[in-house]
């Protein structure tokens, strides 16, 4: 299957962050709820918060930001992949004075690919 451009499907969570989805939930077989390119204006973040059974990674594709899991903080650049699993409190903020782009999944960690219960 190829997705045009044009087909894709964008939206907003306020000014500054914007989603360009990459791939649909329905298609990630129940098992993902985010795809996604995200981009995070100079000065925004995505705000604290936890993900309860499932885990959530980023990939750096443009740019430098800040990441804070559970507390800690740690410069990213461009390259860098983040993973953050379940039940764990994490942020992004953007403090350099370019956009940030990152590539995030989030899957969930209830079922297996055969679907039996995968121990958190």
């Amino acid at each position: 299957m190829v997705r045009k451009i044009s087909d894709q499907r964008t939206f907003s969570r306020g000014e500054g962050l914007d989603f360009h989805v990459l791939v649909e939930p329905s298609e990630m077989y129940n098992s993902g709820r985010l795809h996604a390119k995200i981009t995070v204006a100079p000065g925004m973040s995505l705000a604290p918060h936890v993900h309860v059974d499932e885990m959530e990674s980023f990939y750096v594709a443009k740019g430098t930001c800040r990441f804070e899991d559970n507390g800690k903080s740690v410069h990213l650049v461009e390259g860098d992949v983040l993973i953050t699993p379940h039940d764990q409190n994490h942020a992004i903020y953007n403090d350099s004075d370019e956009p940030v782009e990152l590539i995030a999944l989030i899957v969930s960690c209830k079922q297996g690919a055969d679907g039996k219960s995968v121990p958190l």
